[in-house]
């Protein structure tokens, strides 16, 4: 059995600056953590079947962070309760430092544990035994939210810097209003023409401007 989760925070790196992926289908490398050698070893030989390469696997939550920081998986697949630091833990160090979105797996099936990965980075939960066939719906679901969850944050990121922009030549606009005592039409244009003259982009222009009044100098 597998539930699926969406997270309702953002990490904070830029998980999307990885090239490729993005436009990725499916993950390429999986890292494993539990404390159960057999179990890990099932996941990792299912895995493999699948097509995926793997990491690890982990022993312990700590040894999967390090594990996570020098191999750079794509997804991580995290025992909820293991020793030195757990699952949901290890979760929120990976997602949060790293931006590698995490499924866990557990026997245990409460609903605070759902709730929990809510918070940390974790967009599946797998409830133990887990089957190949599992494995691969699971697998294949959480990288379709992460890239959701990733798509969405780009759009978000874009629109703060549209307005952050917009705010950058609204004020440089003003100082050329009340320095030069043109109109509010004549200082936008003297601002575009600034720009096309020294082959900049607006917002340059009007940065350049707030960071030095005296570019106005006639």
């Amino acid at each position: 059995m597998a539930v699926t989760t969406s997270p309702r925070w953002t990490p904070k790196t830029e998980p999307g600056t990885r090239p490729g992926r993005t436009s990725d289908p499916q993950p390429r490398k999986i890292l494993i953590a539990d404390d159960e050698h057999l179990v890990a070893s099932g996941l990792a030989a299912n895995l493999k079947q699948l097509g995926y390469a793997v990491v690890g696997p982990a022993g312990d939550g700590e040894e999967a962070i390090d594990l996570c920081e020098r191999e750079q998986p794509d997804l991580a697949l995290l025992d909820i309760r293991m020793s030195k630091c757990d699952g949901l833990s290890a979760a929120e160090t990976i997602f949060g430092r790293h931006g590698v979105p995490v499924v866990i797996f557990s026997a245990y099936s409460d609903q605070e544990y759902v709730e929990a990965g809510n918070k940390v980075g974790v967009f599946g939960y797998m409830l133990k035994p887990v089957t190949q066939d599992q494995l691969r719906v699971a697998v294949s679901v959480a990288w379709g939210r992460f890239l959701d969850h990733l798509s969405q944050n780009n759009e978000i990121h874009a629109l703060k810097d549209r307005l952050e922009q917009r705010k950058l030549i609204e004020q440089a606009k003003w100082i050329i209003v009340k320095r030069k005592n043109v109109t509010e039409p004549e200082a936008m244009k003297m601002l575009q023409m600034q720009a096309r003259n020294n082959r900049r982009t607006l917002v340059d222009v009007a940065r350049s401007l707030l960071e030095n009044e005296n570019l106005l100098a006639d």
